[in-house]
């Protein structure tokens, strides 16, 4: 049976059952990461930025001992112009049919919300990509993802690292949030690097100042930690580089990697690498639990998979964006 469901509202054996189903799919699909925890959970399902909408459906069945059980999970981010789906079944369960019903669901109310284009984030060498592919869904962009393991770093190489910039940059560590004086310039940097990003923006960036607000905030909401690093220009006092880092509650021995921006005019002069290695620094002393860093770069964005490579993170798995029209999805639904 494929319901509606609002984590908002869901009982607490439900979030468990569906922290149970997400981390028998994980170490299905991904075996060497670590297992998800049950640290504000509920809050990373819910929380969204304004402008946007999560609408989420589960797969229960009824198992012998007649409990329920969650098999499968759904849901559909509707931002912008385009929707972001993301399903995934007990591997128990799979092959019976439940990640199609949840697509199908997803997909048709996709529709009647007015959305045009479907999106997907789909890990390589895992079931998804045939799923997905079998359904019309389109590769649109291929990013690899990078794992740094702090026990296999040269932490007195970082630390040369960090501190090997031209004394006309100050690099500067924010816990939580760049400080209000910097928002709008922080934003600037980020707003010049949009016009180069390949990404179909399936994870968009922020920039403007009210939404880079809105962004941290909503991260605290879903229980994720931020960290910022960024190089300023100190006879301008632009901000020139930047790169964010976030711990989720959720798995925290493993942090994500966000943006690293460089503004062109400042590119080549090793910013990028210093203010990584900055991160690395502040990370340690500050998430003692922390082990690992895990980053996604696209193939031709060589200059940084250098930088990554320099610092530690080892290449692990594609990662491949999708795209379908959502009109075409929901016909080929209804009538195969």
């Amino acid at each position: 049976m494929v319901r509606e469901w609002d984590p908002r509202t869901a009982s607490s054996a439900e979030i468990s059952q569906l922290l149970e189903t997400l981390n028998a799919a994980w170490t299905a699909d991904l075996p060497d990461d670590p297992p998800w925890r049950d640290g504000e959970l509920r809050g990373y399902l819910a929380e969204v930025m304004p402008g946007s909408r999560r609408i989420s459906w589960i797969a229960q069945g009824e198992p012998a001992d007649g409990s329920p059980a969650l098999l499968g999970y759904g849901n559909v981010l509707l931002l912008g112009d385009i929707g972001v789906i993301e399903v995934l079944v007990h591997p128990a369960a799979r092959r019976l049919g439940l990640a199609r019903d949840l697509l199908e669901v997803a997909a048709r109310r996709t529709y009647q919300e007015g959305f045009r284009w479907l999106g997907a984030e789909v890990v390589g060498g895992t079931p998804a990509t045939g799923f997905y592919e079998s359904l019309g869904f389109e590769r649109q962009f291929l990013e690899i993802r990078g794992v740094l393991r702090f026990a296999n770093v040269d932490w007195v190489r970082i630390e040369k690292l960090a501190a090997g910039l031209d004394p006309e940059y100050e690099v500067q560590f924010h816990p939580d949030s760049p400080p209000e004086p910097l928002i709008e310039a922080y934003t600037q940097a980020k707003a010049e690097a949009r016009d180069d990003d390949g990404d179909p923006d399936l994870r968009p960036s922020s920039y403007d100042p009210q939404r880079l607000r809105d962004s941290i905030d909503c991260l605290r909401r879903r229980g994720m930690r931020p960290y910022i690093v960024l190089a300023r220009h100190t006879a301008s006092g632009a901000v020139v580089g930047l790169t964010e880092v976030v711990v989720p509650a959720q798995h925290p021995t493993r942090a994500d990697q966000y943006d690293t921006i460089v503004a062109r005019a400042h590119q080549g002069r090793g910013i990028d690498r210093a203010i990584k290695a900055r991160m690395l620094l502040e990370l340690r002393a500050a998430e003692p639990a922390l082990a690992e860093v895990q980053t996604w770069n696209a193939p031709e964005n060589v200059a940084m998979r250098q930088v990554n490579a320099e610092l530690g993170f080892q290449p692990d798995r594609e990662w491949w964006e999708y795209g379908v029209d959502v009109a075409d999805l929901v016909h080929r639904l209804n009538g195969a």
